[in-house]
């Protein structure tokens, strides 16, 4: 962006400026002043290589804030100084993007790859196709418009059709230029597609912070830098030093006859969007002819993902040609003229320190690894589920075994195998207990299962979780009643049962430290509001084993009142929607165990509604005669507020994947549903913009 002259001339001013500081630099000389410390923003935050000492950037930083506040007229929308808000966001309103937002197609593979490649051949008739590869950036995608030379606007990806406006918080990223030459180049406006990231430094710089206040650390920088978009006080998104890259142009409007040369290819936006001075990954980029040359280059890069000062998990393939791109057009998930090239899941080795045998609330024991705690993908992982004894076996695990661990899906960690090679004979067997570690009774294993089980209803370890399942969100929603309150309080005898949380003792609360008035109320009225919930709430809040959230809207829908349950055979129920025979068994026992009916009844004396309430749907409505089922995490709608989408307008929701299933919804990090979907065949997969026009036929 800078040429060598041009640097020597502003390094020159930059001196005279901070001379002039000590005295005070005139409002006369303001522009220069902001020219100064524009081009020190772009060595620090773009090409990472600064000229200037921090202080002396906070000098001349400081000597622009107060011309302008002596000179308010002074003041320009690109000004550095306009980047800090000092007012938070009350809401974030949507805004639709200029051009939708698709995802892209994923490969894990090179024939992946090469599949795709032969298909956009012989779409393109061309031997070869010259490709542009990229890294896939680990953090939040945003959308950005310029207009008049000036950032207008910055949204979140949302539902690709629409986002939430960030303009705000984008400000506050560095590496985002407030404004830029376009209109050199005949342009008006120009939408600009990018991701928002932490770099590994910066994540754990503001994770010490955190220690240092107390809090919580965040768990990944790709987490972090998502929900920095959404925090209200762009203050605190200016602390968590997030940067942007900046990576394609999806919209131009500019006034002369023909687009800039550099705009006819990709490879040339990403040097174009660097020339104006964005952190495009015009340095990572390479172009190149023939796909085997994209698979190297990948490779290349996978080898060197653990040396990047940022999180990747994959690189992006795309026609190069601007003008290919539009003959290969896309489909109505994704642009055929771009792929994603996913990385294998991240794996590391580590120490098996102990296993610890951990009881859940229907009484299965589940054990869990302790290891040598290990970064995987920007993660420490120290605690890995092994799920049952039968794994224990299959993958041969000693106490004291070097073990290889990985991230599913960059996400989920897990033991592949011991590494039995390296053992040293002071291994030790791991011995799965056969009585309950919570209460001491003896383990049973069902036939047919693979978990070993406590089937002591009063088990304690089984009483808590199952109070913090009662209280959950997606249950009772009792706010403020999280896992340690509850484990506090049965510690302390408060509450040994789930109608004791109806009878918590207050004035004995009262006198605990940390218990002030107001969270007394507080909770106290989230317990009182919890009577009230719909009977499906209540149903899923039992924690019968089976009984997902859908299942107990069936359950719900048939019956006046919950006792009526106790009625239905294990045939009535198998008559009900999408309930097979594992099922019907399940819930069939609950409602004929006499426990259960008296903590049902134990409920109803304390105020709980057993009664369905819910108005119910009539089956008519742009979705009538469909089923529904959503898998994955949805851009904007909350699984709970889709699936009331689908009873409002008349569709049926379905608990799994089966040929009475008509469309499935997938989000990001959509799982063996959508496996299965794919080989059904007849399943409709759509995302969830494509969901909400149904709706809106």
């Amino acid at each position: 962006m800078y040429l060598k002259e041009e640097v020597l001339k502003l390094q020159a001013l930059t001196r005279t400026l901070l001379a002039a500081a000590k005295n005070g630099i005139k409002p006369a000389q303001i522009d220069d002043l902001r020219n100064v410390l524009k081009f020190h923003e772009y060595r620090y935050y773009i090409e990472n290589d600064p000229l200037l000492a921090d202080g002396e950037y906070d000098q001349l930083y400081k000597s622009l804030e107060q011309i302008e506040a002596e000179n308010p007229s002074l003041i320009t929308p690109d000004s550095p100084t306009q980047r800090v808000a000092t007012v938070v966001t009350k809401e974030f309103f949507t805004a639709p993007h200029l051009v939708p937002m698709l995802s892209l197609e994923n490969s894990y593979n090179e024939d992946d790859l090469r599949d795709w490649d032969r298909k956009a051949r012989e779409m393109a008739g061309l031997k070869d196709i010259e490709y542009c590869v990229e890294p896939k950036f680990d953090g939040a995608s945003i959308s950005l418009v310029y207009e008049n030379d000036h950032l207008f606007r910055g949204l979140t990806r949302g539902d690709g059709i629409e986002g939430d406006d960030i303009t705000t918080n984008i400000k506050q990223v560095r590496s985002v230029p407030l404004s830029a030459p376009f209109s050199k180049y005949g342009i008006q406006q120009i939408e600009i597609r990018g991701e928002v990231l932490l770099t590994k430094a910066n994540f754990k710089k503001y994770n010490d912070w955190l220690a240092t206040q107390n809090l919580a650390p965040l768990a990944n920088p790709r987490n972090a830098a998502a929900g920095s978009l959404r925090i209200k006080d762009a203050l605190e998104v200016r602390r968590r030093n997030l940067e942007a890259f900046l990576y394609h142009v999806s919209y131009v409007l500019h006034s002369k006859k023909d687009m800039p040369e550099q705009l006819t290819t990709h490879g040339g936006s990403l040097k174009f969007l660097w020339d104006l001075g964005f952190r495009s990954p015009e340095k990572e980029k390479k172009v190149v002819k023939g796909i085997e040359k994209v698979i190297a280059y990948c490779r290349e890069y996978e080898a060197k993902r653990d040396d990047l000062p940022y999180e990747i998990d994959g690189m992006v393939i795309k026609v190069n040609d601007l003008e290919l791109q539009d003959k290969l057009g896309m489909t109505t998930h994704h642009p055929r003229w771009a792929i994603a090239f996913k990385f294998k899941a991240r794996q590391a080795t580590s120490k098996l320190l102990n296993v610890e045998f951990q009881v859940g609330r229907t009484g299965s024991i589940t054990p869990v690894a302790k290891i040598n705690p290990v970064p995987i993908g920007g993660v420490v992982v120290g605690s890995i589920s092994l799920f049952n004894e039968e794994v224990i076996r299959e993958k041969d695990l000693l106490i004291g075994d070097t073990v290889l661990v990985e991230r599913a899906g960059d996400v989920i960690p897990y033991i592949v195998k011991s590494l039995a090679d390296v053992r040293n004979g002071t291994e030790k067997k791991i011995k799965f207990p056969t009585k309950c570690p919570a209460c001491g009774d003896p383990l049973v294993k069902p036939e047919g299962e693979a978990a070993w089980r406590c089937i002591n209803i009063n088990c304690p370890a089984q009483v808590v979780e199952r109070i913090i399942h009662f209280a959950s969100k997606d249950a009772m929603d009792i706010r403020g009643f999280g896992d340690a309150l509850v484990k506090k309080f049965y510690d302390l005898g408060f509450i040994k049962d789930v109608p004791g949380i109806y009878r918590l003792p207050f004035d004995k609360i009262r006198e605990l430290e940390g218990f002030g008035e107001k969270s007394i109320v507080n909770l106290s009225g989230s317990i009182e509001k919890s009577k009230s919930q719909p009977l499906h709430r209540l149903i899923y809040a039992m924690g019968i084993r089976f009984v997902g959230e859908t299942t107990a809207k069936v359950l719900a829908n048939s019956v006046a009142h919950l006792s009526d349950l106790k009625k239905f055979t294990e045939e009535d129920l198998l008559e009900l929607e999408d309930i097979g025979p594992k099922v019907a068994g399940s819930i069939y026992q609950f409602f004929h165990n006499k426990d259960n009916v008296a903590m049902l009844e134990q409920l109803e004396k304390v105020g709980v509604s057993l009664q369905n309430t819910k108005k119910q749907h009539d089956g008519s409505g742009n979705l009538s005669g469909m089923t529904f089922l959503f898998t994955g995490t949805l851009p904007t709608l909350k699984r709970t507020e889709a699936e009331e989408l689908v009873e409002q307008n008349g569709g049926k929701l379905l608990g799994s994947v089966s040929s009475k299933l008509t469309y499935l919804v997938a989000g990001e990090d959509a799982g063996s549903k959508l496996e299965k979907a794919k080989k059904i065949g007849s399943v409709r997969i759509i995302a969830e913009h494509e969901f909400l026009k149904l709706i809106n036929k």
